[in-house]
């Protein structure tokens, strides 16, 4: 049972095991709210991180997201990311040491680099769809993982979105990011499941894959660790 723990007014965890949720590029945190109910109902506390997504690199945003764990004051640390928001907990863990201890889960995000986002930079009208600071920090590869605990990938085969229209994408994909844009070496389990890019952040299957492996470190229906291998 996970220790449940009171908010104070400036909602601020006192103690147990918190959920954090960062969400990605262009969104505000609030669509992150329906999985957060699901996980609220396995029995974890959960915090919503709000970034400028558009206007901050992902390194400044890392530092926010560290000063903001700072003051969650919580006995074991669990991180979930959506797309985007993956790039920042990867550029966190990369940058500070001593965070507390838990698990990470990472949601369609393009970690080796994202093709629409190539497409989109090669293109001056569509830039802007990237914000204005960091050009490259979709268009690259994130900082390797050097977190030292569990880490979980999530990418969806479902592939109605954005890229149908711009291009860029490779392979099967969520309709924003492609599968082999999110197979990130080090990662404890993997897994592929029939949503797009947006949809899983609705999604009672990926809310439960989320739960299991918060609780056990592995997904249910995983496909095992992966290495340099086996970003096919």
């Amino acid at each position: 049972m996970v220790k449940r723990s009171a908010v104070t007014a400036g909602g601020i965890l006192s103690e147990g095991e918190v959920v954090v949720l960062v969400h990605g590029l262009w969104m505000s945190g609030l669509e992150m709210h329906w999985l957060g109910g699901r996980l609220g109902e396995c029995g974890y506390n959960v915090c919503y991180f709000h970034y400028s997504s558009l206007t901050k690199s992902p390194r400044e945003s890392a530092r926010e997201l560290s000063d903001f764990i700072g003051q969650l004051n919580c006995e074991k640390l669990n991180i979930v990311a959506h797309s985007f928001g993956g790039i920042v907990v990867l550029n966190l863990f990369d940058r500070f040491d001593a965070l507390p201890e838990g698990r990470v889960l990472l949601m369609g995000s393009p970690v080796l680099g994202s093709g629409i986002a190539r497409v989109a930079a090669s293109h001056g009208g569509l830039r802007m769809l990237l914000g204005t600071a960091s050009p490259d920090r979709l268009t690259e590869a994130a900082p390797a993982w050097r977190g030292g605990r569990a880490l979980g990938v999530i990418a969806g085969t479902s592939a109605l979105g954005v890229g149908r229209i711009l291009g860029g994408l490779q392979g099967p994909s969520d309709g924003t990011v492609s599968v082999c844009e999110t197979r990130l070496p080090g990662a404890t389990d993997f897994v592929t499941l029939d949503v797009n890019h947006m949809g899983m952040l609705f999604s009672r299957e990926v809310a439960r894959e989320v739960c299991f492996f918060l609780h056990y470190g592995r997904f249910d229906r995983g496909e095992g660790a992966v290495s340099e291998d086996s970003r096919e």
